[in-house]
């Protein structure tokens, strides 16, 4: 089981408190057509290595933030408040932490 910062709660949860919620740090434009919609919607990279994501803590909080997890190993590099910029993460290494 992950376990996940809340960056607005300072704790560490069980990821059963989370929800994933997507992309992170993506334009999401409402105007086109349908077909652009779809697209914003449902087309996603699906990238091997450290990835930007949207997570909610749903059992907290309640609030949106942002993390970086490695979609290879499934380690949780770094959470941070949404709105703030992506921090900097090397490739995570054996002993890496949050």
């Amino acid at each position: 089981m992950l376990l996940i910062r809340c960056p607005y709660c300072a704790m560490e949860r069980p990821e059963v408190e989370f929800r994933h919620a997507g992309h992170a740090h993506i334009a999401r434009d409402t105007g086109g057509d349908d077909r652009a919609w779809a697209e914003v919607l449902y087309l996603r990279d699906n990238p091997k290595g450290v990835v930007a994501e949207r997570w909610r803590h749903v059992a907290g909080c309640a609030r949106y933030f942002n993390c970086l997890r490695d979609t290879v190993s499934d380690r949780i590099l770094k959470t941070y408040k949404a709105g703030e910029p992506m921090p900097d993460v090397a490739a995570p290494s054996a002993g890496a932490s949050r």
